[in-house]
């Protein structure tokens, strides 16, 4: 059992009991969230993809906060003398699929 999900944009595929690394999301650790934006639906080989799904996803936060790695952007203009140093970190919240019902 599968299911194909829209969280902040982007899509997941998950299955009960996966960890998943999601953008950042709100909340702490421990507290239940539900993913209704179902776009494919897998069960016992039966394959819907009705968009008002009936299907629901359900998951809990395990850490809210993990930062990925520094993305540095360096712009420069040669002859010029102009350095521009930009950097970020990307955040995301890490999930724990509790069931696909």
């Amino acid at each position: 059992m599968f299911a194909i999900v829209k969280i902040a944009g982007q899509q997941f595929k998950v299955k009960p009991g996966q960890n998943l690394f999601v953008p950042h999301l709100e909340g702490k650790a421990g507290d239940k969230v539900e993913f209704s934006e179902i776009i494919l639906h897998e069960e016992e080989g039966k394959i819907s993809t009705a968009q008002p799904a009936k299907v629901t996803v359900k998951a809990e936060i395990v850490n809210e906060l993990i930062k990925d790695s520094k993305v540095i952007a360096f712009k420069m203009k040669r002859r010029k003398g102009f350095r521009k140093k930009l950097g970020h970190r990307t955040q995301f919240t890490e999930i724990k699929i509790t069931s696909v019902a």
